[in-house]
């Protein structure tokens, strides 16, 4: 087994333990409601920091609210936060505030493990709509997203022009993405090179108008028309040399790849921005938005939220922290300490003006899909993703035919 598909596995036992141990609890929270303390408050805040650079702007942001309000915060930095917030939450001391992933928000919501404060927010119809949905659970909008990053295509200029292509070459369906593509094949060299998971394939589905689960999250809607087309299109340019995995090219990540100089274009997030500058500063590429599917564009998200815990003492003072967290000022400070788009519109001009060439991955906010929103589908999308390694030679129907199963049977338990 790899390291990532071990640490992915990891992560679904995780949460499927989570949910076990807080049910076991009488909806996880038995001796009914909380007595709320008011006045100054101890809050002790959770987080599953990207490294130092975020640490820090927490940890300052925490301090300086915490002088403003006469509150002690205490930001606490995780080493594994899936072990460490499932221990808490299922014992009788949980942190008051704690990042929560929008792959495993639906697990913690559906357990009631989460106060829902976030619609009642003065803010709250400021935040972008694909991450209110994302925290949303059965009509309910929870926690407040912390910040949030979207998929885009980037483009090798030295490769790019190599293969004789300009920037009006730029694909922006996928008939374009095929032409050039070839185009590149031809010319010898690795076209596209993009990760074998949900994470980056499911961006297709998306554009192909499809999605494993509806709208809504209660039922399975993997074994679609919309889904099998864009498998078999993935499938399509693996098969004729226009795509390939990461490990295709002896690299760990496709951004790794795009940055060694072994492919003229990548799908990742805008945490590739970093990535390149630490590890390949070197490397000249452009960014664009990913191009659009039959049903249009479409991209993923990626987000946190600021969790408050439904067994806190200090709510109310908790809510007031993660106010001030999300405020405009308060974004653009953590966008330029470790490079995160905000979560609210109203960020947006000022973000933009900051970070010009972020703006294909901001555009992306408008038409973007967070994570499958449904409790206990961890696992599912973990078996999903060792179906797709295989994808170039394995019957697209069948594999969403196992992912409607399993979807059927999780979205029932």
């Amino acid at each position: 087994m790899t390291r990532r598909a071990a640490v992915v596995v990891g992560r679904a036992v995780a949460a499927a333990a989570l949910v076990l141990a807080l049910a076991a609890c009488g909806e996880g929270f038995g001796g009914g409601p909380v007595p709320q303390q008011t006045g100054p408050a101890t809050l002790q805040v959770l987080i599953s920091s990207s490294g130092a650079a975020e640490t820090r702007a927490v940890t300052d942001a925490a301090q300086r609210y915490a002088a403003a309000s006469g509150d002690t915060v205490t930001v606490i930095p995780a080493q594994d936060i899936e072990q460490q917030l499932g221990q808490a939450l299922a014992g009788s001391a949980p942190p008051d505030v704690f990042y929560v992933d929008a792959a495993r928000f639906a697990d913690y919501a559906s357990v009631g493990a989460l106060e829902p404060y976030a619609q009642g927010l003065p803010a709250a119809g400021d935040f972008y709509p694909a991450l209110r949905e994302a925290f949303t659970y059965d009509g309910r909008f929870y926690c407040a997203p912390k910040d949030f990053a979207t998929l885009a295509l980037q483009v090798n200029e030295q490769l790019w022009a190599r293969a004789g292509l300009g920037a009006a070459d730029v694909p922006r369906d996928w008939a374009g993405l095929r032409e050039v593509a070839a185009r590149i094949r031809d010319a010898g060299i690795v076209p596209l090179v993009l990760d074998s998971t949900f994470d980056r394939i499911g961006a297709f589905m998306l554009q192909a108008g499809g999605w494993p689960v509806s709208a809504d999250g209660k039922s399975a809607t993997a074994d679609s028309p919309q889904n099998l087309q864009a498998l078999e299109y993935v499938q399509g340019l693996l098969r004729d040399g226009l795509a390939r995995y990461p490990q295709q090219v002896d690299t760990g990540w496709a951004g790794e790849a795009f940055g060694r100089g072994m492919t003229a274009m990548t799908i990742e997030g805008n945490w590739i921005r970093g990535a390149l500058a630490a590890d390949y500063p070197a490397i000249g590429y452009t960014v664009h938005e990913l191009p659009a599917g039959p049903a249009g564009p479409g991209t993923l998200s990626f987000t946190t939220c600021w969790g408050v815990s439904a067994r806190s003492r200090f709510k109310e003072q908790a809510v007031r922290f993660v106010q001030a967290m999300t405020t405009a000022d308060a974004q653009l400070a953590f966008a330029r300490a470790y490079g995160v788009m905000p979560s609210i519109v109203s960020a947006r001009e000022a973000y933009l003006r900051e970070f010009p060439a972020d703006a294909p991955f901001l555009a992306g906010a408008d038409h973007a899909r967070g994570p499958v929103n449904a409790p206990r589908m961890d696992r599912v999308i973990s078996d999903f993703d060792s179906q797709l390694q295989r994808l170039a030679v394995a019957d697209p129907a069948a594999l969403l035919r196992r992912l409607q199963r399993n979807t059927t049977a999780a979205l029932a338990r």
